[in-house]
């Protein structure tokens, strides 16, 4: 069955946010590329870009690809929050074990919650996750709930032109989706998504769709997101979303 997931996209600062912004994304997520897959951007990033952003939007903001350092980690999850950021993403990149990583993932939604309860934590992990050491893909839904985070997410760590579809099968992401479903979680996919793949994430029932390659001019570094691009992949996501609809009646 068709879903109609909110679209992330992920500006690296003010003139990119404006463009994601009337290019129809749902929720506006600041990183900074240069500083890897979940690259971190600076505090006062986050506050221009949740100064622009209507109140009734929301701001999401990674900490990083983060090490298995839970008291450093806490303390940039805290500062993301109270620089407006309205859900603070994590890159599960150093822990090891599922252990740490819940340890780890406990510490920081206890950060952001006690800054506002109504602030959201994303536990994101890695498609390629056999590829840097990182603890595997599967098991973050079960990290991100007993940890009592919002989200459980899926990117990738290496961007070398390797996509999630390469990393992981349908039938993975699928099941990925419904375990995190069935613990109470949304679920996020990410990692070098193209149009042609909005109709299988769709399909697969998937909450949100995170994006910053598909919607740029240029590389996901250098390169600059485009209102156009942004727009023509909200309208994709819109018309798959109006088709159900239409054959549902």
């Amino acid at each position: 069955m068709l879903t109609s997931p909110l679209l992330f996209v992920s500006p690296k600062n003010l003139k990119e946010a404006i463009e994601a912004i009337e290019g129809g994304a749902d929720i506006i997520d600041v990183k900074n590329p240069k500083e890897g897959a979940l690259g971190a951007n600076f505090p006062w990033v986050i506050k221009e870009i949740r100064a622009l952003v209507p109140s009734t939007g929301k701001v999401s903001a990674t900490i990083g690809d983060v090490p298995d350092l839970p008291g450093t980690c806490s303390l940039a999850a805290f500062g993301a929050a109270q620089s407006g950021a309205d859900i603070v993403k994590v890159g599960l990149l150093g822990p090891k074990s599922v252990v740490r990583a819940i340890f780890l993932m406990k510490k920081i939604v206890k950060s952001v919650k006690g800054c506002d309860p109504e602030k959201q934590v994303v536990a994101a992990g890695y498609a390629d996750a056999y590829r840097v050491g990182a603890i595997a893909p599967m098991k973050i839904p079960k990290v991100a709930a007993e940890a009592k985070a919002d989200f459980a997410m899926l990117d990738t760590a290496i961007k070398d032109g390797k996509r999630l579809f390469d990393h992981l099968s349908n039938s993975q992401l699928r099941d990925f989706v419904a375990t995190s479903h069935n613990l109470g979680l949304k679920a996020a996919l990410a990692g070098q998504i193209k149009k042609q793949d909005i109709r299988t994430l769709c399909n697969l029932g998937v909450d949100v769709i995170g994006v910053r390659s598909a919607v740029c001019i240029g590389d996901r570094v250098t390169g600059t997101i485009s209102r156009v691009l942004v727009k023509e992949l909200k309208d994709q996501m819109m018309e798959l979303s109006a088709s159900t609809l239409r054959i549902r009646k």
